[in-house]
């Protein structure tokens, strides 16, 4: 792919003039694979980081753990996240962890410090111990080890491609996306899962398929809405203080599920339209996706004129200098 092709999705200006800009592909379709809306190449493979949350939480919803366990939609929402690490976020983890008889040293993933930088400076001025469920993706492999404490099953190594729950998974993705994943390019991701190349358009089918599952078979349909419903009714628990996923769901419910990726990638289902959107920004920048993102909410009737003015600081964030002055603006090109 020559990633020049790309058309410029995002242009930062400063005074006068539009001083840098995003290159980006996305991809807007409905559940019959209808694409109606798209630039640049959507066949092209890309890996969907994070972006793939909601996809990776159906197995976790299906296997009937949410009920076995007593959990609620915060759990469903953390099981989509990519969290700050706020101290709400790693104790419900904590407690999660705590009612399927497992403590946070089964996480297979690292601790680190909050993404919030003003909660990450209070973490370590008031000298708080990491541990495992302050990962950003602690939320996601509860809801793996969930489904995994549900079937029986050991999960020792359950980040690793062979283990049953990550199988689970990638054949989520392929019914999903319509797709074959067999061949793709393999990677290792942030918390240590695999990530699995797929196309845009195969990624944009499946988030379409989050929108309208109407369909599909009756489990799954009912899995899918009520992960909808999880991230719209705790949406704080899907990213955090100050974060655009969160920001999004507050405004819109239910109309918007939105989730970022690492690496300028990100996909969102709009149930009122019927569809799905995946996009990845060339450069990787997180402000390109999310300025990119907020321009197809806009575009395609998700945030209206007033929902924008309230939202104004996530579609199009002013920038500043040092001393806190305008600057210029983020805005998207299309």
């Amino acid at each position: 792919m020559s990633q020049a092709a790309n058309p410029i999705l995002v242009e930062a200006t400063r005074g006068e003039m539009v001083e840098s800009f995003h290159r980006g592909r996305y991809v807007v379709m409905k559940a019959d694979g209808t694409v109606i809306d798209q630039g640049g190449d959507i066949d092209a493979l890309m890996y969907p980081r994070s972006a793939i949350k909601p996809l990776l939480a159906i197995p976790f919803v299906e296997s009937g753990a949410v009920e076995a366990f007593g959990l609620e939609d915060k759990h469903i929402a953390l099981a989509c996240s990519s969290h700050n690490g706020e101290e709400d976020h790693a104790q419900t983890v904590k407690a999660w962890l705590e009612k399927i008889g497992l403590g946070v040293d089964t996480l297979e993933c690292a601790p680190h410090y909050s993404l919030s930088a003003a909660a990450g400076i209070k973490q370590a001025s008031d000298h708080v111990t990491l541990t495992k469920a302050h990962n950003n993706c602690s939320g996601k492999h509860s809801g793996f080890l969930s489904t995994i404490v549900q079937m029986g099953e050991d999960p020792t190594g359950y980040i690793y491609e062979d283990h049953p729950e990550q199988q689970r998974l990638i054949k989520v993705l392929e019914e999903m996306g319509d797709c074959d994943l067999s061949s793709t390019p393999r990677g290792i991701d942030g918390c240590g899962i695999p990530v699995i190349g797929m196309r845009l358009r195969d990624l944009g089918l499946a988030m379409a398929r989050m929108a309208d599952p109407s369909g599909l078979d009756p489990k799954r349909i009912d899995a899918i809405k009520r992960i909808r419903t999880g991230c719209a009714n705790a949406p704080f628990m899907v990213a955090g203080t100050g974060r655009f996923c969160t920001g999004i769901m507050e405004e819109c419910g239910e109309d918007a599920l939105v989730k970022v990726g690492a690496e300028g990638v990100y996909c969102a289902a709009f149930p009122k339209q019927g569809l799905g959107v995946a996009l990845k920004i060339d450069d990787g920048t997180q402000r390109g996706a999310e300025v990119a993102m907020g321009g197809l909410l806009r575009k395609h009737g998700v945030i209206d004129d007033a929902k924008a003015e309230i939202l104004k600081n996530y579609l199009t964030p002013v920038l500043t200098n040092w001393a806190g002055k305008y600057a210029g603006d983020l805005r998207p090109a299309f």
